[in-house]
Order: structure tokens, then C-alpha cells, then sequence
């Protein structure tokens, strides 16, 4: 398995997903992350927490974060226990979105992994993430 087919095999991949979200309004950080809310805790998780589970740096998630604000699917709250620390808390409007979407984005990644899997140049690599 070499790095470079890794690479292209994510890049595949994340190509069919984006497709595949579009019609439901998030892209794939938004629907990442909304996932992530929606199967945490009372539904909210540290921005901090939320950064490392979707893979995003501070800066990118304190964007996203907005979004999803500005877009009715998560709110901001201050925690309890810490003043400086930030959750990120999933709506209802949010976890309907992410659920309405999650069949699309299971059978997009489903067919990607399968027409990746065809390819021989990928079949090996597609073999060991499965």
C-alpha cells in the first residue's frame, strides 16, 4: 500500500460524499461535525473535543461553528464548570438535518469504496479500510 494511493483513495472518496451532501445543504465538515454532536452527550461537545474529533484545527472549527450557528443546526455555550471553555450543542433542526442526510452520505461512501475497490490500482488499499 503506498501513501500516495491512500491519498487518492481519500481524495476519491471525499469527492463522491461532497456530491452527495450537496442536495442537503451541509458540506462535509458541517455534516462531520454535526454527527459527532449528534452521538455526544446531551449532544454538545468542547470546541476543543469537536476539533480533534473532526480532524480541523481551532480556527477552521471556531468557523464552522458559526455557520452551523448561523445556520439554526448548532448553538454555542459557555460551560458550567470552566468559563473560558466553549461547547458546541446540536439543535433539532441539526440532528433532523444530519439524520435526513446520513442515508445519502452512507450510500455515496458505500459506492465509492465499491467503484475504488474495482479499480486494481486500489483494490488492496480499499481492502484494508473497510
Amino acid at each position: 500500500m503506498s501513501w500516495d494511493r491512500l491519498v487518492a483513495l481519500h481524495s476519491r472518496v471525499e469527492q463522491e460524499l461532497i456530491r452527495a451532501l450537496a442536495p442537503h445543504g451541509l458540506g462535509l465538515s458541517e455534516y462531520r461535525a454535526l454527527t459527532r454532536l449528534a452521538v455526544a452527550p446531551d449532544g454538545e461537545l468542547r470546541m476543543q473535543s469537536l476539533s480533534e474529533a473532526i480532524g480541523l484545527n481551532q480556527s477552521s472549527v471556531s468557523r464552522l461553528a458559526s455557520r452551523l450557528e448561523q445556520a439554526g443546526l448548532a448553538a454555542r455555550s459557555m460551560c458550567a464548570d470552566d468559563r473560558r471553555g466553549i461547547y458546541s450543542v446540536i439543535t433539532d433542526e441539526g440532528r433532523d438535518r444530519q439524520r435526513a442526510a446520513k442515508p445519502a452520505y452512507e450510500r455515496a461512501l458505500r459506492t465509492a469504496l465499491e467503484q475504488a475497490g474495482a479499480d486494481p490500482d486500489m483494490a488492496a488499499i480499499v481492502a484494508s479500510v473497510r
